[in-house]
């Protein structure tokens, strides 16, 4: 029996094995929305398509799995582009279908007609325009593979309307083989081998090692070699923004985060190691400062899936292409206990930690963001599946909630997209659903997507969103003040910021507000005990700063510190 191209692409997606698709209908991918209505995919009607992205990208995030999003052509798929951009720089596998316009009317400027394929290719992994029937079925298995194998990414499926329509049977490609493309990973052969076999050498040599780890071995699943090999060696350990949950920051070896809002005493130690073991991330200008004091007495090791990622940005000594969790596991069987010599080292650490220590000010009746991430990190018993918008909340989440558990952070770290935090909750909620899923927001990315309270509420989809209102785009205004002489231009909120209660309850949302310090733990607790969604809108001390923080352009160990 003859298919349309419409149902064809359901039936791949079937096979594929996805469980939602995020999106929004409109001319040029009817024929699709028809075929979805007698299929058992769960769709999930957003209100915005950035939405859509963000919600299959937080799914993925969540839950390991390839996210898929569905969208019309014109605005509806260039409304995607912030989003594909998001999961392209974290390496999150999204498959995005198009609509498209009639294949003989592309190029005439036709309604609702867009250069998907080109607005999108510098931001994807790969795309695709379907130009027959035929293609299809293959394109969708390609695609999958795309997104999921190798260095994740997003991947785009531009699918005219009347490939939509045009019929033939359908056929399941089971083998992929794509000449141009050979994501096999390379720990397998000799020269990876030795290059383990050199990079184990030179941590048993090494007196200050430091271990540094991104999201990359969160995506290879290498949490329990990660701790393997810290728990073997004492090597102390310090993860990216995007590695946060991959290694318990409850355990004694743990440095916490690095970088320009990291912690003292990671990145001391990471500028006085003589070893630095870079483990699935990627240097970004923001862990490493100022690139030429980076690092200065070290030695580096940098294990990567990706090899354009290897000496992209620092000089590497020990380069190990391939799956971090093959890697590390060989390695664990080549490297023993480094504690005796690493005494002076260890001792040194301790040192830094007490002397530098995360700490806020608790002095006044104000709430203070710190403190309330701090409560729910404490009443969640750090185990909850927490996404942020992009600010100061997002870099006191990655300081104050404590992460034990990988794929608990999921927040956008290589564009820092403001908007992105509400609407991946909802898809990491979906994605698991028997856990508690938490949403630090701030009150101007809230605003971005603040649309998708009736994707929550249509849903039930009971995340707990906590909005810390501190009437300002709050790090803009921080540099501004830093750096800017208090010239205060475009970042003040208060006087247009909504009352976020009345809102959520338009959405019929239960809505919570918090105005002193003894309210916040019982907000919590309550937030907690309700099955739906939950918004709690905190009123936070307007001008407080991040800190630790390097200035950009600085040295690693330039800290500044409150006072």
């Amino acid at each position: 029996m003859k298919l349309t191209g419409a149902q064809i692409l359901i039936k791949c997606l079937e096979k594929e094995g996805v469980e939602y698709v995020f999106g929004l209908p409109g001319g040029a991918i009817l024929p699709t929305f028809d075929a979805l209505y007698d299929s058992k995919l769960k769709f999930i009607l957003v209100r915005h398509e950035q939405g859509a992205t963000h919600m299959a990208d937080g799914y993925a995030r969540a839950t390991g799995r390839t996210g898929v999003c569905l969208v019309t052509s014109g605005p509806g798929a260039t409304n995607t582009v912030t989003g594909l951009a998001t999961a392209f720089m974290d390496s999150v596998p999204v498959v995005c279908i198009t609509g498209q316009v009639a294949t003989h009317a592309i190029g005439s400027d036709a309604f609702q007609e867009a250069d998907v394929v080109g607005i999108t290719r510098p931001v994807t992994k790969h795309n695709y325009l379907v130009k027959d029937v035929k293609d299809l079925a293959r394109i969708v298995r390609e695609a999958f593979y795309i997104a999921k194998t190798g260095r994740p990414g997003p991947v785009l499926i531009d699918f005219p309307v009347d490939v939509s329509r045009a019929e033939m049977e359908f056929e399941w490609p089971e083998n992929i083989y794509i000449r141009s493309y050979d994501p096999s990973p390379a720990d397998s052969t000799d020269l990876s081998k030795a290059q383990i076999e050199k990079a184990a050498k030179a941590i048993m040599e090494s007196k200050r090692p430091c271990l540094y780890v991104g999201g990359g071995a969160v995506v290879s699943g290498a949490h329990t070699e990660i701790l393997e090999l810290v728990e073997k060696t004492g090597i102390p350990i310090t993860t990216t923004v995007l590695g946060l949950g991959v290694f318990p920051e409850t355990h004694p070896s743990s440095l916490r985060m690095l970088g320009m809002h990291g912690t003292h005493y990671a990145n001391y130690s990471v500028q006085n190691s003589d070893l630095l073991i870079a483990v699935g991330a990627r240097f970004d200008d923001r862990v490493t400062g100022k690139i030429d004091k980076f690092a200065p007495h070290a030695k580096i090791i940098h294990a990567d899936i990706d090899p354009a990622s290897i000496s992209k940005v620092v000089k590497v000594h020990y380069p190990i292409i391939g799956d971090i969790k093959p890697i590390l596991k060989a390695l664990n069987g080549l490297v023993g206990d480094l504690r005796p010599q690493m005494k002076d080292w260890l001792a040194q650490i301790e040192a830094w930690k007490k002397k530098h220590p995360l700490k806020y000010d608790q002095s006044g009746d104000q709430i203070r963001q710190e403190y309330v991430i701090e409560k729910i990190g404490e009443l969640t018993k750090h185990k909850a599946v927490v996404t942020t918008g992009v600010g100061q909340h997002q870099m006191w989440t990655a300081q104050w909630y404590g992460f034990t558990k990988p794929r608990s952070m999921i927040t956008s770290g290589g564009l820092g997209t403001m908007g992105y935090g509400f609407p991946s909750s909802i898809g990491a909620k979906l994605g698991r659903p028997d856990e508690t899923v938490i949403c630090i927001d701030g009150d101007g990315s809230f605003q971005m997507t603040l649309c998708e309270l009736a994707t929550a509420a249509y849903y039930k989809v009971g995340v707990k969103v906590f909005i810390m209102d501190n009437a300002h785009h709050g790090m803009v205004r921080q540099w501004q003040e830093l750096f800017y002489r208090r010239r205060y231009s475009g970042c003040e909120l208060g006087p247009s910021n909504p009352n976020f209660t009345k809102v959520a309850e338009g959405f019929g949302i239960l809505a919570i507000r918090v105005e002193e310090k003894g309210q916040v733990i019982p907000a919590i607790e309550k937030a907690l005990a309700h099955e739906g969604p939950v918004l709690v809108h905190v009123l936070v001390a307007k001008e407080d700063n991040v800190y630790p923080m390097v200035p950009a352009g600085h040295a690693l160990d330039q800290v500044m510190d409150m006072a």
